[in-house]
């Protein structure tokens, strides 16, 4: 079956009403993910569906960007969030989660462009971040008003005692990958990302880790969404917390 790639998912429904109706013949089931989460849904999608007779559609943007479409009646059947209070707020949009659970956790890093020559710190064991920014230097960010990543960042930047310094001089990037881009493309000298998201591309290179203190834990919560999910989504929602997939989590840096 033709697999639909789809990064962010405004006009969902738009597209669906217009596919061809073998594309949408048999098992299928829509997976909204975290943008941070690219990787390793791919790779596990890939391995499931090799084994299953379902054709799943992943979805990836903003954990927020995703539980608004979501709560406006995207057609999800599964969603993982970056964190936990986009999962609570869609609770709290009467949507209702079933099969709840924590699957991975992730870490907070500082990033540079590969051929960057600042050197590699510890951040709040070193220097000041801010002090690594020349003028009209930007620190790439996901828009900490509503991305996850962002969100971490301020938060850990606030517990470092950085914020004041660098809120001014943050680039505000739609989701964690675009604010990786941001640095892969020399746009911005720094960045702050997942360490996955680090992991994840050879353009780029983690210059430290923050402090897991600085910040809450990086959960990424999972639920099927409505009342009666069907079999197949069942299904993925189960063997998303196997063994064999978290073999490919851990692969990709979650933990």
């Amino acid at each position: 079956m033709r697999r639909l790639r789809r990064g962010l998912c405004g006009g969902v429904l738009a597209l669906l009403t217009c596919l061809p109706a073998f594309a949408v013949a048999g098992e299928r089931v829509e997976l909204f993910a975290a943008a941070s989460m690219t990787d390793a849904i791919d790779a596990a999608v890939a391995r499931f569906e090799a084994s299953h007779e379902v054709d799943v559609v992943p979805v990836y943007a903003a954990s927020s960007t995703l539980a608004r479409q979501i709560a406006h009646g995207a057609p999800a059947e599964v969603y993982i969030s970056a964190n936990v209070k986009w999962m609570d707020w869609l609770g709290e949009q009467d949507v209702s989660l079933t099969r709840r659970a924590d699957l991975v956790h992730n870490r907070l890093a500082l990033i540079a462009a590969q051929d960057s020559p600042l050197d590699d710190v510890a951040p709040g064991e070193g220097d000041s971040l801010a002090e690594r920014l020349a003028d009209g230097e930007r620190l790439a960010v996901g828009d900490p008003a509503h991305v996850p990543a962002g969100i971490y960042a301020r938060q850990a930047l606030q517990s470092l005692g950085e914020w004041q310094a660098l809120a001014p001089c943050l680039a505000r990037a739609d989701n964690v990958r675009a604010a990786l881009a941001l640095v892969a493309r020399g746009e911005a000298p720094l960045g702050v990302v997942y360490r996955t998201d680090a992991l994840a591309s050879d353009a780029v290179r983690s210059l430290g880790l923050f402090p897991e203190s600085s910040h809450p834990p990086i959960t990424y919560p999972i639920a099927t969404i409505g009342a009666d999910p069907s079999p197949a989504a069942l299904e993925l929602r189960s063997w998303l917390e196997s063994d064999e997939a978290m073999e490919i989590f851990k692969a990709q840096g979650f933990r």
